[in-house]
C-alpha cells in the first residue's frame, strides 16, 4: 500500500540522503556540509548571492519566521549563484508569435519517447495497474506525463535546485507578464525547499534538476514532493529519482489530489453549427469546464455519441496551427486535471496522446 512519507524522509527522493531518525542535525555539522559540496563543485557562472543585502534579509526572515538557523539559512542561500541563462528561459514567446500545436506535438509524440514510454511500461506494468486501482488514474496518463517531463528519466535537469529557485525568487525577469506573482511562487518554493533540507539534515546544494527547480522522473517542484510525493514501493522512502514505484504512485496521489474523476474521458471530439455559433462565449470560460452539454450544444458546439451523455461540466479547447485553422476539442474535468500538471492545454493534449501511442505499441507488442 502507499503512503505518504514524514518530511524527514522526504529527500532521500534524490538518492543522496542516509535515512535518519531525527528530524534536525546540528547546524555546525550542516554548515560543514555545505561548505564541503561547494568547495567541491565546479565554480558555476554568475556571482554568488551572498553579496547582496536583500537577498540576506530574506535569508533571515526566512529564517526567523520557520525556526531555521540563522547562519545556516543565510549560506545555504548565499553559497547559490545566479545563473544568467534562466531568467531568459522563463520569457514567453515575443508577442505576436504564433502558437501551433503541430509542431508542439511533434516535440513530444516521436519515435524515440513512444520506444522509451513502451520499455517503461512494460518494465512497470504491474505497479501501473496498481496506481490505477488506488487512485483511478489510467496507466497512459502516468506514462504520458513521466515521457512528456524527462523522456522517463533521460532528461531530469543540470541545474542545481538552490541556483534555480534562488534565481527565480531574486532576479525574476521583469519583462514577464505575471512577474509579481511568479517571483513570489519561486520564493515560496525556495523556501519550503530550504524548510525540507533542514528536516532532513541534507546538504541544500546537492539536488539538481529542471531550470524551474524541479525534480526526479516527475520534475515536482518542492512543494509537490511534501504534499503529493508517496512511497509506492513500500522502502519507507521517497525516491522520485530512482524508484519508478515511487514516481508512478506520486503522480497518480497528484491527480488524485485534484480530483482525477475515474472513468471519465479527457476529451470528446466537437465540431460546429455555424447558424448558432457563440465561439466568443465558449472560449470566455478557457479551459477551465464551465458548460453542461445542453448549454455547450445552445452555444453552437456539436457533440456526438457518448458525448451527449457526459455528466460534468465541459470547456471548449482550442489549439492553434499557427497560419492553418486551429483544432478543437471537448475538454472535461480530467483534461483540466492535467492542466494543474502544468497550465497548458497544449501540454495536456501531448501528455494525453502520448499515452495513447505508447498505449496503441504495448498493446501491438503483447
Amino acid at each position: 500500500m502507499s503512503r505518504l512519507i514524514p518530511l524527514v524522509m522526504v529527500f532521500a527522493m534524490l538518492g543522496t540522503l542516509p535515512m535518519s531518525g531525527h528530524a534536525k542535525t546540528p547546524a555546525k555539522k550542516k554548515l560543514h556540509g555545505i561548505q564541503r559540496t561547494a568547495a567541491a563543485r565546479a565554480v558555476v557562472q554568475g556571482p554568488a548571492y551572498a553579496t547582496r543585502e536583500d537577498v540576506m534579509r530574506f535569508a533571515d526572515d526566512v529564517a526567523e519566521r520557520r525556526g531555521l538557523d540563522r547562519e545556516w539559512v543565510r549560506q545555504a542561500i548565499g553559497q547559490s549563484h545566479f545563473i544568467p541563462t534562466i531568467p531568459r528561459l522563463m520569457l514567453p514567446p515575443p508577442s505576436g508569435t504564433p502558437k501551433n500545436w503541430r509542431v508542439y506535438r511533434s516535440r513530444f509524440i516521436d519515435p524515440v519517447r513512444i520506444r522509451a514510454g513502451v520499455a517503461f511500461w512494460q518494465a512497470h506494468r504491474a505497479t501501473l495497474e496498481r496506481a490505477e486501482r488506488e487512485y483511478g488514474v489510467p496507466a497512459e496518463i502516468i506514462v504520458g506525463i513521466i515521457g512528456v517531463e524527462t523522456i522517463y528519466g533521460q532528461q531530469m535537469g543540470n541545474f542545481r535546485v538552490m541556483d534555480a529557485l534562488a534565481t527565480l525568487a531574486f532576479d525574476f525577469p521583469e519583462a514577464h507578464p505575471r512577474a509579481a506573482a511568479r517571483q513570489e511562487f519561486f520564493r515560496s518554493e525556495l523556501e519550503q525547499f530550504l524548510t525540507l533540507a533542514n528536516r532532513t539534515g541534507m546538504d541544500p546544494l546537492t539536488p539538481r534538476g529542471s531550470y524551474a527547480g524541479a525534480m526526479g522522473m516527475p520534475q515536482f517542484m518542492p512543494s509537490s514532493v511534501l504534499k503529493y510525493a508517496v512511497d509506492f514501493d513500500g522502502d519507507s522512502r521517497i525516491d522520485l529519482t530512482g524508484s519508478p514505484e515511487d514516481v508512478i504512485g506520486s503522480v497518480a496521489s497528484y491527480f488524485k489530489a485534484f480530483s482525477w474523476q475515474p472513468g471519465q474521458p479527457t476529451h470528446y471530439a466537437v465540431r460546429f453549427d455555424d447558424s448558432r455559433l457563440d465561439k466568443d462565449a465558449l472560449l470566455a470560460p478557457d479551459i477551465l469546464p464551465t458548460f453542461s452539454v445542453a448549454s455547450f450544444i445552445a452555444k453552437g458546439a456539436v457533440l456526438e455519441g457518448e458525448a451527449l451523455n457526459h455528466k460534468g461540466p465541459l470547456a471548449l479547447i482550442e489549439l492553434q496551427n499557427g497560419d492553418a485553422p486551429p483544432s478543437y476539442v471537448a475538454g472535461t474535468e480530467n483534461f483540466y486535471a492535467i492542466t494543474r500538471y502544468n497550465w497548458s492545454s497544449y501540454y495536456a493534449m501531448a501528455v494525453i496522446e502520448l499515452g495513447r501511442e505508447v498505449a496503441a505499441a504495448v498493446a501491438g507488442n503483447r
